[in-house]
């Protein structure tokens, strides 16, 4: 078959097809976006159960992030060696099996083992399903079908905690892996009776073993990092000081090997295109600073608050609920109105949401934490879509696979810095803020001494007092935090936008070709 002809993409799907083509590649996204967040509230449970401290347990969750971070960016490679509908079926029947082997295993060993080959299979199922889908579409709708896909990966990572939650509470841990079986089946089912005559043009790749040796040894390191680097204090631990060395001599050694090799397992000549590196690098950075907040809240709302989990995530869940309503609107104006200018409004309404979660106080009630969320479901819909038509603009169909993976592992490694980052300078400001609030409980201070008083007087012991004074410093000093990082990260939106701005305007079918990352 002559290149033309490869790279000639399928006709567009029409009428049911379509709809139940939509469907399965959405609940395949669903299961394993939803997949990333739902062990997290689970680890004192599953800790419990397979007798392992809660430390041990938090490699449930760094097995998966580490191989899932090492096989998106591999996409485009395997594509082209076995095809975009084999590798998207082959990646979603081994995550049925691999979830399956979760909910069985009898230690954690085996636990972590099972999570970490969950993580690696599941590396191409996101990217392909957005270039399947967006095979399903003619080009003029495109965008508004990327922006339907694209409700799944803003409900799953809200919708991630509070399942688990329930799951683990009235059934068992187990089944927080078990649910992925029939949502996996339905979906493979689908796939393969739509999609199976529309496979991709192959060709046989060399395997670049060096290249993926040097993927797995930085990234791998990376991962480790920063998963494991709040526990460990970070640079005072050697070996947190050795992962990193290892990953900036690794990373080193994988730019020079994959920019000289005739076949790299990673087409890093992407980053010769100044629309890919100017919108991936914001879309990643970005996503780091919403994704770092995104953990602080609910952890500030639990610890500091008195918030249930089960609150705590009906704050976070109405961030759905304007970006259901806006997102199909983008969809369709995003090949008329230049992408850049919807990407900034993104990031003013972002940092006037962190904005006005800066401003928060230990009396703030349910409906003043949430009116921000809601609001931050305007600044979700005209994110995406209008980055990714950036990033990916003037693509041919061949290469959006390895675009898409590429901009997506962008998008993993820095939603875990943020996680890293922000949590870390959360605890450090609070710490900083409690040494300061202290120095103002004194014999001198009329406030210091009188709640003293009223809770000697209600019957607490002095070491009681001590302790409920110490509790009151640590909740006003955690709040002082969180409107730190709050406020930082807004400064860090209006920051990006002129990164956006470095981006040539995206025309004609580019835009429509470009929705298919919009993860």
């Amino acid at each position: 078959m002559s290149n033309a002809a490869a790279l000639q993409p399928p006709p567009p799907l029409e009428g049911s097809a379509r709809l139940w083509g939509t469907i399965a590649l959405s609940a395949a996204t669903f299961m394993n976006v939803l997949d990333t967040s739902i062990a997290n509230v689970s680890l004192p449970a599953i800790s419990g159960d397979l007798g392992v401290s809660s430390t041990q347990g938090t490699w449930v969750i760094t097995s998966f992030a580490v191989a899932n971070a090492i096989a998106v960016p591999l996409t485009g490679w395997l594509t082209q060696r076995f095809g975009q509908v084999r590798l998207f079926m082959a990646s979603v029947l081994l995550f049925i099996i691999s979830s399956w082997l979760c909910g069985l295993a009898p230690n954690m060993t085996m636990l972590i083992a099972f999570r970490a080959l969950q993580g690696f299979v599941a590396g191409p199922m996101i990217p392909l399903s957005q270039t399947l889908l967006l095979s399903s579409y003619p080009r003029a709708k495109a965008g508004l079908a990327m922006a339907m896909w694209s409700m799944t990966t803003l409900v799953a990572p809200v919708m991630g905690p509070l399942l688990g939650g329930w799951i683990t509470d009235n059934i068992s841990w187990p089944w927080i892996f078990y649910i992925n079986i029939p949502v996996g089946l339905l979906a493979a089912g689908i796939t393969w009776g739509i999609y199976h005559k529309r496979e991709s043009q192959t060709r046989k790749v060399p395997i670049d073993g060096i290249g993926l040796a040097l993927l797995v040894l930085w990234v791998g390191s990376l991962q480790l990092m920063l998963d494991k680097g709040k526990e460990l204090d970070w640079f005072h631990s050697a070996q947190i000081v050795t992962l990193a060395v290892v990953a900036v001599v690794g990373f080193a050694f994988f730019l020079v090997w994959e920019l000289t090799d005739k076949h790299p397992v990673v087409d890093l000549s992407l980053f010769k295109r100044r629309n890919f590196w100017s919108g991936a690098f914001a879309t990643a950075v970005a996503y780091g600073l919403f994704f770092g907040n995104v953990v602080i809240l609910p952890l500030w709302l639990q610890q500091y608050m008195g918030y249930t989990a089960t609150q705590a995530g009906m704050i976070m869940a109405p961030v759905g609920l304007l970006a259901i309503f806006f997102s199909p609107i983008v969809g369709m104006t995003v090949g008329r109105v230049d992408p850049r200018r919807y990407a900034t409004f993104s990031f003013l309404v972002f940092a006037l949401v962190l904005w006005m979660r800066s401003n928060f106080n230990t009396q703030a009630d349910f409906w003043t934490i949430m009116i921000p969320t809601v609001i931050q479901g305007v600044a979700m819909a005209f994110f995406f879509i209008p980055l990714v038509t950036i990033t990916l603009s003037g693509l041919t169909p061949d290469r959006i696979p390895a675009a898409s993976g590429l901009s997506n592992f962008l998008r993993i490694t820095a939603g875990a810095i943020g996680t890293s980052t922000a949590t870390t300078l959360w605890e450090n400001r609070a710490t900083l803020h409690h040494a300061q609030l202290v120095e103002a409980i004194n014999q001198g201070s009329s406030a210091a001494s009188g709640a003293m008083a009223n809770l000697g007087g209600a019957g607490f012991s002095t070491e009681q007092v001590l302790g409920q004074i110490n509790r009151l410093v640590d909740q006003q000093a955690f709040m002082l935090a969180s409107s730190d990082v709050f406020y930082g990260s807004a400064i860090l939106f209006l920051l990006l936008i002129p990164l956006v701005w470095l981006a040539r305007p995206a025309r004609g079918g580019g835009s429509s070709d470009a929705a298919a990352g919009a993860h």
